[in-house]
């Protein structure tokens, strides 16, 4: 299983950006998939998260700004971000909880992307 993210860059405070992350390999079910970051000099924080069934739950800090979802058929999720200010500057990765299948017996296990890194200027 292999998680491939999409995005990042350059931009402006008070911009947008949309990153994108698609997960692809021998996947039986998808359940969470979510975003965390990681600042320079800072722990890993949780960003956002989706469950398979749609619910969302985001950081105080992106509250209203960020607004993350997915596509099943695509095991795809999205973070599409606005209003970005000079503190969501980070690496951000994203996660998926998968369920696969070995030898006919269920496996579950997170796995991560590569990480994806943007920069927002004032």
């Amino acid at each position: 299983v292999q998680l491939q993210a999409f995005g990042g860059g350059l931009v402006q405070a008070g911009g947008s950006l949309r990153l994108s992350c698609a997960a692809s390999g021998s996947i039986f079910s998808l359940n969470g998939m979510g975003w965390s970051r990681q600042g320079s000099g800072q722990q890993r924080e949780l960003v956002a998260s989706i469950i398979s069934g749609g619910t969302t739950t985001y950081a105080d800090s992106v509250k209203g700004r960020f607004t993350i979802s997915r596509d099943n058929a695509k095991n795809t999720v999205y973070l599409q971000m606005n209003s970005l200010k000079p503190e969501d500057t980070a690496v951000y990765y994203c996660y998926a909880d998968v369920i696969t299948v070995v030898k006919g017996n269920p496996q579950r296990a997170k796995y991560w992307g590569q990480g994806t890194e943007f920069t927002v200027f004032s």
